[in-house]
């Protein structure tokens, strides 16, 4: 959730925006459950009383605002119903329709991206390149070391330093074990990229990628290709790929809508950022919509020059 232009103009006019609170699972932009509430309480009650807290906790330490970021339904009409500001962005998800297999979601293309998504499997493929799916159990240090080079030299190529330590890939592997899961491509006996997953069967959630070198498709192939292969695979229901990145459109990834809650304190603010909101989720809407008519699907397609619309 971007929020850099309100911090700014809270500091135009003198004030402070940060600190701030987030309700969220850090560096995880997955929608899911952020008010948790026990089983056999009143929930609708539970929830008022939980975001009426957060609220006063951030009033009596002098908070700008707090944030709930990529809510559930229940969550985000709790929220709505406290009054909180609501926020939608877009993401790209793939669905899977029970394919067989991955030529069989192929044949659902129109023939021109078919053909594009076979070509870039083909390139990867002729480099030579072969993929390993190892799950938590099958990842010893040695190849944790590997993976977390080649997470880490991403970051490093974006100037920063990334926030998770190579400790942290040692402890998932352990605790949350073959849910956990890294699509390793090697050239030869040469691990030379690996993209890191995590998954369950509802989702597969594509979070972190690196190489070694520059192959041509490699990064489409690894973090795309080889998802959607794995979800067919083992019948898992969506797949996830992360923020961001149009280009996942042609490989049959497709506009989610995603929501975060906004308690804003100052009343002059929140008036100003709910206008904004307004106009922004309406230019959400309608990219979401022009995105979905560029899908690479067969009847979901954009019309070409020549045809009627």
């Amino acid at each position: 959730m971007f929020d850099f232009a309100w911090a700014q103009a809270y500091t135009r006019v003198g004030r402070r925006y940060y600190p701030k609170l987030a309700v969220a699972v850090p560096f995880t932009p997955a929608t899911g459950p952020r008010l948790l509430v026990r089983p056999g309480l009143d929930r609708a009650s539970a929830t008022t009383r939980l975001l009426k807290e957060i609220e006063n906790y951030a009033s009596s330490h002098s908070m700008s605002s707090v944030h709930a970021l990529f809510l559930d339904e229940p969550a985000r009409t709790a929220c709505e119903r406290a009054g909180w500001l609501i926020r939608r962005d877009c993401q790209f998800h793939w669905t899977n329709h029970g394919y067989p297999d991955f030529e069989a979601y192929l044949q659902t293309f129109t023939a021109d991206k078919r053909k594009k998504a076979k070509r870039e499997r083909r390139r990867v493929a002729e480099a030579g390149i072969e993929f390993r799916t190892l799950l938590g159990g099958d990842l010893d240090e040695i190849t944790l070391d590997t993976v977390y080079a080649f997470h880490r030299d991403t970051f490093l190529r974006h100037g920063h330093e990334p926030y998770l330590t190579r400790e942290f890939f040692t402890e998932a592997a352990r605790t949350v074990g073959d849910c956990l899961m890294v699509k390793l491509a090697v050239h030869g006996r040469t691990p030379v990229a690996a993209a890191i997953f995590f998954w369950c069967q509802e989702a597969l959630f594509g979070r972190y990628w690196g190489a070694a070198a520059d192959y041509n498709s490699l990064h489409f192939e690894t973090c795309y290709h080889q998802g959607i292969e794995f979800c067919i695979e083992r019948g898992i229901a969506r797949f996830e790929p992360g923020t961001q990145g149009e280009h996942k459109v042609s490989r049959g990834f497709e506009p989610a809508i995603t929501w975060s809650a906004h308690y804003i304190a100052n009343r002059q603010f929140r008036n100003a950022i709910e206008e904004y909101l307004e106009r922004e989720g309406q230019a959400v809407d309608a990219y979401a919509e022009e995105i979905q008519a560029h899908v690479p699907y067969r009847g979901r397609r954009a019309p070409s020059g020549d045809e009627c619309p």
